[in-house]
């Protein structure tokens, strides 16, 4: 492919190496897939006896270990998920080994956008999609309410804690405030209402089928991001992406991401759009933190990718960019750290002070694997082999597959020990869940069709069985 300045950026040069090991272990990746269901299922039954009034607990989740009610349900949507699902699972692998590489990048992202919207529709239009941030612990309830722009960002820390004068509602004072700033700004421009948000929700949050790909690409391993492409459609994960602000967050963040490969790669062959895909790098991870508090973890993602590849000039222009939205945020008024600091004193406020650790701190495991789907369990372990118990045929930090994942799951827990996420973390962890699809490159090539069905029969059963609250 061409290797203009216009045409390098997604472009695809012979791969070095196949990613993925001997066709072994598939056993130990049917018990480690089989130990997760074991997991969910613990997690399911003692939630359920919590949620029995003579247990003296209270977990608020009427689905544990997922937040929502039981409901099995069939929609609109239903018939129409089944058919993409099986010609995803029937001819992804096949497509993606063969379509040229930007071709398959849209038709990736077209594919996540149909799967989704099929997946909302189960719920149906009113109940899966429009009325979704329309409640009123969502943004949208305050979005009237913020005339100015100035004031709402100078009175932001002061209205954070229960019982403040106006205090914001739920998800507006559990957030920075650029997640209510991203649906002010879709009002601004004419599009209010509950299907304009679901919609930007949706388009950005189906990125993730881009921006992972895209990024493995980047970063030299060509195989890798091809056998990926039908697993980042088909994550459990969409099910919240349609439609939460989270799925929202988890585009934005994944694109930030590619953009420091991208620059990575551009500096290394010294184009000239490489500064500029570094500063559009750093200004989509700075604004991710003022998306969601804990988004800060992503970056060490972002540190792998760099690390891989091996251009810290990347950081030198990335680092400035995401301190200066840092700054233009205290500028207008607004101090993250101020702002995390109350949030961790309302979330105690709630909910929270009742829910207990001692269940949550492995239940949100339990749930998180929902979202992310057996595939990635059973790529995890290979990660983790791969990593520490086999003898590498080279060095770790060379390796974007094994860093990346490693890197996800240290934020995971960084992000689960904290005890700052008890229940509702299939949404919450979206945008750490999608670094995790690339250790489904390590799944062995004829496995992988039975692995994609795993995945979307995840996603169906879940969708099917639970109405979820987001």
């Amino acid at each position: 492919m061409s290797e203009s300045s216009s045409g390098a950026r997604l472009a695809e040069p012979p791969s070095p190496a196949p990613v993925e090991p001997a066709s072994r272990g598939h056993r130990a990746d049917l018990i480690f897939a089989a130990l997760a269901v074991v997991l969910v299922g613990a997690a399911t039954a003692v939630g359920l006896y919590y949620n029995d009034p003579k247990s003296g607990v209270v977990i608020y989740a009427k689905a544990p270990p997922i937040f929502g009610d039981w409901l099995p349900h069939v929609g609109p949507g239903s018939a129409f998920a089944v058919l993409i699902a099986a010609a995803v699972v029937l001819w992804g692998p096949s497509v993606a080994a063969r379509t040229p590489w930007r071709r398959l990048l849209a038709f990736g992202y077209l594919a996540s956008l149909a799967w989704t919207m099929a997946l909302v529709m189960v719920d149906g239009w009113a109940r899966g999609f429009t009325t979704r941030l329309t409640t009123d612990n969502e943004y949208l309830h305050e979005v009237p309410n913020i005339p100015d722009i100035g004031y709402m960002l100078r009175s932001f820390s002061s209205r954070i804690l229960e019982g403040a004068p106006h205090f914001w509602t739920t998800h507006v004072g559990g957030h920075p405030p650029g997640a209510t700033l991203v649906f002010v700004w879709l009002d601004r421009i004419g599009l209010g209402g509950g299907a304009w948000a679901a919609t930007a929700c949706v388009v950005v949050g189906c990125l993730i089928a881009v921006a992972v790909p895209a990024t493995l690409s980047l970063l030299g391993r060509h195989d890798a991001a091809r056998a990926v492409v039908p697993f980042a459609v088909l994550t459990p994960g969409v099910v919240w992406i349609g439609a939460s602000a989270d799925g929202l967050f988890a585009g934005v963040t994944a694109t930030g991401i590619a953009l420091l490969a991208l620059a990575a790669v551009g500096f290394t062959k010294r184009r000239r759009f490489a500064a500029f895909a570094a500063v559009g790098g750093g200004l989509l991870l700075g604004f991710g933190i003022f998306l969601s508090y804990g988004l800060v973890l992503l970056g060490v993602v972002a540190l792998a990718v760099l690390i891989v590849g091996k251009q810290w000039r990347a950081a030198a222009f990335a680092v400035p960019a995401a301190l200066a939205v840092v700054g233009v945020f205290a500028l207008a008024g607004f101090w993250w750290l101020d702002g995390y600091h109350l949030v961790v004193e309302r979330y105690y406020q709630g909910i929270a002070h009742l829910r207990p650790y001692s269940y949550w701190v492995w239940a949100d495991i339990a749930s998180f694997l929902i979202a992310t789907g057996p595939a990635v369990v059973a790529g995890m372990r290979r990660t983790v082999t791969g990593a520490f118990l086999e003898k590498p045929k080279r060095s770790l930090l060379a390796n974007p597959v094994l860093l990346i994942v490693l890197a996800a799951m240290l934020a995971v827990a960084f992000a689960d020990l904290s005890g700052l996420s008890k229940a509702e973390v299939e949404r919450i962890w979206l945008p750490f869940g999608v670094w995790l699809i690339p250790a489904t490159a390590l799944l062995p090539t004829g496995s992988r069709r039975w692995w994609l069905a795993a995945q979307a029969a995840t996603a169906l059963l879940v969708n099917h069985l639970v109405l979820t609250n987001w």
